[in-house]
């Protein structure tokens, strides 16, 4: 059995681990390299190491509040609140008593953020008024993660209160979506533009996703400066049209979490894995979302009684692999 790795991984991880910022076709080699051998462990923990380093041990929760559910008419193909899916037909929105115990719970229990989801038809104006009352209980930060919006909208966004923006390019944009990623990347610069931290994911990422479109969006994620990003795994709910392509296991995505963490080199303040696990914690994940509300990836109204995890699973699961949630956010901290 050989004890090395080989020479131009090792270069490679070198390169990584000095926060320089490997290239597309490293990025590659790296994607493709076999699950279970000691070039994936290495690479794991080359990561580990970078964000343990450049996150000063912090693990971060950001508490994501569904504040809706429709059975939307956009038919995203890997979400569960679609009318295409059938599993929600007729429209609720949580109460606002529900959103502000959710609220002050979470910053009780030490959140670092509140991302606060909406569907895509979902009143962009409502959505400001939840902001603005949210601000009122709690001075945990808010992230919107809503439609694509202009400037005018993103500039009230900020009025309202919320810090940052939750927006992706999600892989098979256009196809297993109606929307472009032309005008999904249009939203992540006027963003920027106003001034709202920008938050992303790779995601939701499948076996049907081949290497090429998968690093293409980290490099998108460091190129438009992402405060963080990460991998997400599509969760095929009961009946999701996306079934037949079956899923990626966690240790599949600690590997990508990997990759995503060398692309980003020294641009992230904290890097994200979603749903929460404890492999990625030891391949450069330091940030979880733990639920509440609605989600696209559960079938139940609120997944906090479903597949979400609370903020008190999270955090045990951080401190177990030697992460400390108890430090202050990198990801708003100045």
């Amino acid at each position: 059995m050989s004890w090395k790795i080989s020479p131009h991984v090792a270069d490679i991880l070198k390169k990584g681990a000095d926060f320089i910022g490997i290239r597309r076709e490293e990025a590659l080699v790296l994607m493709n390299l076999g699950l279970h051998t000691r070039e994936t462990y290495a690479l794991m923990q080359t990561a580990d190491e970078m964000s343990r380093k450049r996150f000063n041990g912090k693990g971060e929760n950001h508490l994501h509040i569904g504040v809706n559910i429709e059975p939307c008419p956009f038919d995203c193909q890997f979400c569960s609140l679609t009318r295409r899916a059938g599993i929600f037909t007729h429209t609720v929105t949580f109460s606002e008593t529900e959103i502000l115990t959710w609220a002050r719970d979470a910053e009780t229990q030490g959140a670092d953020a509140l991302n606060v989801m909406t569907t895509g038809t979902f009143s962009f104006d409502r959505l400001l008024d939840i902001g603005r009352l949210i601000k009122k209980v709690v001075a945990t930060p808010l992230v919107a993660n809503t439609r694509d919006v202009n400037h005018r909208e993103a500039e009230a966004l900020l009025a309202a209160g919320f810090e940052g923006a939750y927006h992706a390019v999600r892989l098979g944009e256009g196809r297993d979506t109606p929307f472009s990623p032309e005008k999904r990347i249009r939203t992540i610069s006027v963003f920027k533009d106003v001034g709202l931290k920008w938050m992303n994911c790779v995601e939701p990422v499948g076996p049907e996703h081949n290497p090429e479109e998968i690093v293409d969006l980290m490099f998108l994620a460091r190129d438009y400066g992402a405060v963080y990003s990460g991998i997400m795994r599509r969760i095929n709910f009961p009946g999701s049209p996306m079934t037949e392509h079956g899923m990626i296991t966690e240790q599949e995505m600690a590997r990508m979490v990997a990759v995503s963490r060398l692309v980003m080199a020294n641009v992230p303040r904290a890097h994200c894995t979603h749903e929460p696990h404890t492999a990625s914690l030891a391949a450069g994940a330091n940030l979880f979302f733990p639920e509440v509300g609605s989600s696209p990836r559960d079938a139940k109204a609120d997944t906090g009684k479903g597949r979400g995890r609370d903020i008190a699973d999270c955090r045990k699961m951080q401190v177990e692999m030697g992460w400390n949630p108890d430090l202050a956010s990198n990801c708003f901290g100045g």
